[in-house]
């Protein structure tokens, strides 16, 4: 069988090191060598372990693997930057001396909680798979008081844009006189799902905190804050890989 080659700069990117797009600009300016040379292009052809290469003349070694939770506030975008300008979750990672990191799936701006990053893409990509991912479960704030039927009727979903939205399961936490809160489970990712999904009953978020990732709680980590996971809740996470 033939030796599998990948492009340069997803090889920067899979090692840890930096994004894929951020590679690319450490290719095109230069910054990167391959057995010596430099190299512009980010899909020169790599065999990983049979070259060598370096950036800004220091031989590549791969990054190590850091994996942490974050307690993501209200207002910032998921991203590292922004063209509009708005903060990003990657303010409250400022001044911790942390090698790249990637988010783990996303918040919407306007949503909070619990949300993971590492430089581990397998890692990340078993957890954002949609056939064996991890469940994320969230507490939402609506501003309806529901009965079971429309309970039943998120479960059972409904067709938007040409998607079938559903929540994997919905259960009433606690009820006022206008505002009710919901626990919504969902096994797949798609964007804005429960925004979208409670948008087809005429039914209004005003709040949204994703609480758990599979096995992995929020628990008490105050608004704003992160830790690095335990070697326990990484492996519980990463499955059978």
């Amino acid at each position: 069988m033939p030796t599998p080659r990948h492009g340069l700069a997803r090889v920067l990117s899979k090692q840890g090191l930096c994004s894929r797009s951020e590679a690319a600009r450490w290719i095109a300016a230069g910054r990167v060598e391959v057995d010596g040379r430099v190299v512009r292009d980010p899909e020169y052809p790599i065999v990983q372990g049979r070259q060598r290469i370096a950036v800004d003349g220091r031989e590549l070694d791969a990054a190590p693997r850091i994996y942490l939770m974050l307690n993501k506030p209200r207002g910032l975008v998921t991203t590292a930057q922004d063209e509009r300008g708005r903060d990003t979750v990657y303010r409250c990672l400022d001044g911790a001396g942390l090698p790249w990191l990637a988010p783990v799936g996303r918040l919407d701006k306007a949503s909070e909680g619990l949300l993971l990053f590492c430089n581990d893409p397998p890692w990340a990509a078993h957890i954002t798979d949609p056939g064996h991912g991890a469940v994320k479960t969230y507490h939402v704030q609506i501003d309806v008081i529901p009965d079971e039927a429309l309970l039943a009727a998120l479960t059972a979903g409904v067709d938007v844009d040409g998607e079938h939205l559903r929540a994997q399961s919905v259960c009433l936490l606690r009820a006022g006189d206008k505002h009710a809160w919901l626990e919504i489970a969902l096994d797949e990712g798609r964007n804005r799902q429960i925004r979208r999904l409670l948008a087809a009953f005429d039914i209004g978020v005003l709040r949204l905190v994703r609480v758990a990732i599979g096995p992995l709680r929020l628990g008490d980590l105050p608004k704003g804050q992160w830790r690095r996971l335990s070697a326990h809740e990484i492996a519980a996470l990463g499955g059978d890989r």
